[in-house]
């Protein structure tokens, strides 16, 4: 969330990252709204002040029905008043609460993923002596995904992993942990459901509410990521700078609707459920930019030691997503698809999350408690590295190599073509 005071006195400064971001935004209405709510909550103040007058002098009062009945007239005034100062708030929040975080002045320019810039490519891709298969067609072949049952099980979007594919999954997940904790990141195991409230502070509620799945009839949602819960762990918290940064990863499986978009029927780069081990970093803000090249170099660890050509790029303000401030995804080489997709994306929140999610810091030669800032980043997305691996160590006859460094998380070095 954005600081008022930020909206009060420098508006310009909004406006320009809103045109950045090519959004149109109400914020004509938004500045209007606070006018108004602060010009009527004044008038409140005012009157509730005059009442408490009035009801010292009652004791000593002659007149007692007279200033009765002037107490009254001024409650009513106030009881009318309160209602418009919580509409206009009520409106002025709706739109707060919408309004995205303003991009780093390092961010470029853009209209949409089209123009994110490349900042490297790490690997070269393999040159195959034979037409490279999709990863759901050496899935099936190999009969480690099973896309028909899970359908069945739980409808369009979801997969059900079986056999050498299951422990496969499994395998990356654990060496992606290992590897993070490693790097001194600390392993959490999170409920799978956050309340509301944890949502908002990360900035998932209430604009992305739509992408979520609820349980009905109570205040609690299912992941669509553990950065939601890795960020919440401290909300309503005051930190000490000494104890900063703090770094934590987590596996969990992660849960979106994918509203609007299209979900991947032959595969398993766009469905419902997935499974991800997330980084979450908080930092004071001096430090969160290096922190966020840090958090990069960690997620592409992941690929370095499975082989697996990638390359890093910088999003534009017309691609950043809502929370962030600056933002770089990770895209593995896919074979089958000639081209790069994303298996991590990492962000510095600045203090956006922090602000909603009320997280403090005291101390480092600060007079007053101040906001931290918060990072995250996939490390990585599970199934989309799974399907990467899959395509970039295929062999010609159909089966799948296991890289080194993986083989004691799978406790096998191939994955073959079942016999008939």
């Amino acid at each position: 969330m954005i600081d008022l005071e930020i909206i009060r006195k420098k508006p310009e400064i909004v406006e320009e990252a809103l045109k950045k971001r090519n959004i149109d935004f109400p914020f004509k209405d938004l500045i209007e709204y606070d006018k108004q709510y602060r010009a009527k909550l004044r008038e409140l103040e005012k009157l509730r002040h005059e009442k408490n007058l009035l009801t010292l002098r009652f004791p000593k009062e002659e007149n007692k029905e007279k200033l009765r009945r002037e107490i009254e007239e001024i409650d009513f005034k106030i009881k009318s008043l309160e209602k418009e100062v919580d509409s206009l708030k009520e409106k002025r929040d709706y739109l707060l609460h919408r309004l995205p975080n303003i991009p780093h002045h390092s961010v470029p320019y853009g209209r949409d993923s089209s123009e994110n810039v490349v900042v490297r490519v790490v690997g070269e891709p393999k040159k195959f002596s034979f037409r490279p298969k999709a990863h759901y067609e050496l899935a099936e072949e190999l009969g480690i995904v099973d896309f028909e049952r899970g359908t069945k099980l739980a409808g369009a979007g979801f997969y059900m992993l079986k056999g050498k594919g299951a422990i496969l999954e499994r395998a990356l997940i654990n060496f992606m942990l290992d590897t993070h904790k490693s790097k001194g990141y600390k392993e959490i195991f999170p409920p799978i459901l956050i309340l509301g409230s944890g949502a908002f502070g990360t900035g998932h509620l209430p604009k992305f509410s739509e992408d979520m799945y609820k349980i009905e009839g109570e205040d609690l949602w299912l992941l669509p990521t553990a950065e939601l819960a890795l960020v919440n762990i401290h909300a309503n918290e005051t930190l000490n700078y000494k104890d900063l940064p703090l770094y934590y990863t987590a596996y969990t499986p992660c849960f979106r609707k994918e509203a609007g978009r299209h979900i991947d029927l032959k595969g398993v780069l766009r469905v419902h459920q997935f499974n991800k081990v997330e980084l979450v970093k908080i930092t004071s803000p001096e430090s969160s930019y290096d922190e966020l090249e840090k958090l990069v170099n960690d997620a592409e660890e992941i690929l370095k030691k499975l082989g697996i050509p990638y390359r890093v790029v910088m999003l534009c303000t017309g691609d950043l997503g809502f929370a962030s401030a600056k933002t770089y995804d990770i895209e593995a080489w896919f074979p089958s698809q000639n081209k790069y997709v994303e298996v991590s994306s990492c962000s510095n929140c600045e203090e956006f999350q922090a602000r909603r999610a009320n997280i403090k810091f005291v101390g480092g030669g600060r007079k007053e408690p101040e906001y931290v800032h918060t990072l995250n980043g996939s490390g990585l997305a599970i199934g989309r590295t799974f399907a990467a691996l899959l395509e970039n160590y295929q062999q010609e006859d159909g089966s799948i190599l296991i890289p080194e460094v993986l083989r004691k998380y799978t406790g096998f070095d191939v994955i073959e073509r079942p016999s008939s």
